[in-house]
């Protein structure tokens, strides 16, 4: 993780493209899983339709700037609109699809509650 590093598809055969950018702060076993987890997570919900960069801040300190960053490791959905963001290793993946949009808090199963 010493660049910016471009992982997945560069062009969905149809439908939009996500850009993602995961901030970290070297290559320490959190950067790591927040790599794998954020991998996995757009693989299974956006097979072929996404873009991955990843962006060192100890290599590159002035690119927070960029989009705000204050706590690393950070997800930014640049794309499609609205930007957002997660901060975290996304270990805690249902957090992580309601953050990026890829799954309605709605389609998520109750937690604590009896039916």
């Amino acid at each position: 993780m010493n660049a910016p590093a471009i992982a997945g598809p560069a062009v969905a055969a149809a439908g939009e493209v996500w850009e993602l950018r995961l901030y970290v702060a070297g290559q320490t076993a959190r950067s790591m899983t927040a790599f794998a987890n954020l991998k996995r997570i757009a693989e299974q919900h956006l097979r072929g339709r996404y873009r991955i960069e990843v962006i060192d801040l100890k290599a590159d300190p002035q690119r927070a700037d960029e989009d705000g960053i204050l706590a690393m490791p950070t997800v930014v959905c640049k794309l499609p609109p609205p930007l957002r963001k997660v901060v975290g290793d996304l270990s805690d993946t249902e957090k992580a699809l309601v953050g990026l949009k890829l799954v309605p808090l709605a389609a998520l199963p109750s937690q604590g509650t009896a039916s």
